[in-house]
């Protein structure tokens, strides 16, 4: 069911069990989840809800941004029926193979095996997923249990107590309760702020450019990610959009390069003066491992931070995706972190709910256990990112003991196949 524009039309609280605030990917995705274990669910989105025409228009167009979906975030939307969409669209790049590798040293990572190629995840643009989510949220046995608001902000929450959850004011005098009150409302997310959960945050100092790149020599599935001392520079596959794309396939690639913010404020000046001026940067900086760059276009820049909430959960209320937690992005990993907080969610949520025969649904003791699966780990993969950026840019990344000791270690860990597959694995989720 779709709620647009209501208004005065409602007046009275409507009821339901589970409130999402947020409707991206990582909302959408447990929505649908909930709703098809027949769970009831409202959905509130604040952006303005699309039409086929809409969609159609955005699906026409090449997005510079792509979600690195590892093989646990693809078993995810397999499950909710988005995936089977996705892949008819044909718009995601499949990858087989990463390589990783050093600017200034010896030692290359080379994941998956260009002999029997075997899948490691599939490079997919934002609004390719959310399209498909939104989709499935049409089918009859789904509409049943979901309601969507879009185009309508959350203005205040209001907590009843722990019997009758949250009341949710939306900005057009709606009021929504729900015994279960979920935040994927982003990094800024306004139900961490207003539900008085503080937040840890790390800023690198560093801004990422982004922008999507024709190259002269194919990707051949192979997502690349180069350690340079500035930074992160990651090129990653893109699909194939136009009849002319297709006709020499596997050019385009979306690039995500990580700089001290002075310099990436340089790049994009320069940028501005002289379009070839960033063409032939970049191109330098990738050390022309795919050739010349032939096109670059869809530039944009982000600043890059980490962040934790101190809880993820409180009595009635749950966060996840980014308004739980946000990593630097040097691994691809941001989305699948919060799609294995949905999967670790909707388990802990329906075993406790099987369990006292439909009486418990978001007990804060479920909650609880949900945060103790999730938090130390999403914990430990930020970290972890956070020491790679360290131990790879900046001025303590530039000192010789330190590039020595970063070298060798890259050399060996190179040689110990059994260490290579593990790390496959954590990257694939599975």
């Amino acid at each position: 069911m779709f709620i647009n524009i209501l208004g005065d039309l409602i007046m009275a609280t409507t009821v339901t069990e589970t409130l999402i605030i947020g409707g991206g990917i990582v909302g959408a995705t447990l929505a649908l989840k909930l709703a098809q274990q027949k769970q009831k669910v409202t959905l509130i989105d604040a952006r303005p809800k699309l039409n086929d025409a809409d969609w159609q228009q955005r699906l026409q167009q090449r997005d510079a941004r792509v979600y690195a979906l590892s093989l646990a975030s693809i078993e995810l939307l397999k499950q909710v029926g988005a995936w089977q969409i996705i892949s008819q669209s044909k718009r995601k790049a499949d990858y087989t193979q990463m390589q990783v590798w050093q600017q200034d040293g010896k030692g290359e990572l080379n994941f998956g095996d260009a002999k029997v190629p075997q899948l490691l995840g599939s490079m997919v643009e934002p609004f390719v997923i959310e399209q498909a989510l939104y989709q499935k949220m049409t089918d009859e046995n789904i509409a049943k249990y979901l309601t969507l608001i879009a185009g309508h902000k959350v203005k205040m929450l209001d907590w009843l107590g722990a019997k009758q959850g949250y009341e949710v004011h939306l900005d057009n005098g709606v009021k929504l309760q729900g015994k279960l009150l979920i935040g994927a409302d982003g990094r800024g997310s306004m139900v961490r702020r207003e539900s008085g959960i503080k937040l840890d945050t790390l800023d690198y100092n560093q801004t990422a450019i982004c922008c999507a790149i024709k190259t002269q020599k194919p990707h051949r599935a192979t997502a690349r990610q180069l350690m340079l001392p500035t930074g992160t520079l990651a090129l990653l596959p893109l699909a194939d959009v136009t009849e002319e794309d297709k006709a020499n396939a596997q050019h385009w690639q979306s690039v995500v390069w990580s700089l001290p913010r002075n310099r990436a404020l340089e790049l994009l000046q320069l940028n501005d003066e002289n379009p070839d001026n960033l063409r032939r940067e970049l191109a330098a900086a990738s050390q022309y491992a795919l050739g010349d760059i032939e096109q670059l276009e869809s530039i944009a820049s982000f600043p890059l931070t980490a962040q934790q909430a101190e809880h993820y959960v409180k009595e009635n209320l749950v966060l996840i995706g980014d308004a739980a937690h946000g990593v630097h992005p040097l691994a691809g990993q941001g989305l699948n972190l919060g799609m294995l907080d949905v999967a670790a969610l909707v388990n802990a949520l329906f075993e406790d709910y099987q369990r006292s025969g439909g009486r418990c649904w978001g007990e804060l003791a479920t909650l609880r256990r949900y945060e103790r699966t999730r938090r130390p780990h999403n914990s430990m993969m930020m970290h972890s990112f956070s020491l790679m950026n360290w131990l790879f840019a900046g001025d303590f990344a530039t000192l010789r003991p330190v590039q020595q000791l970063r070298s060798e270690g890259m050399y060996q860990v190179s040689k110990i196949k059994p260490l290579m597959r593990f790390f496959t694995q954590k990257a694939s989720g599975v």
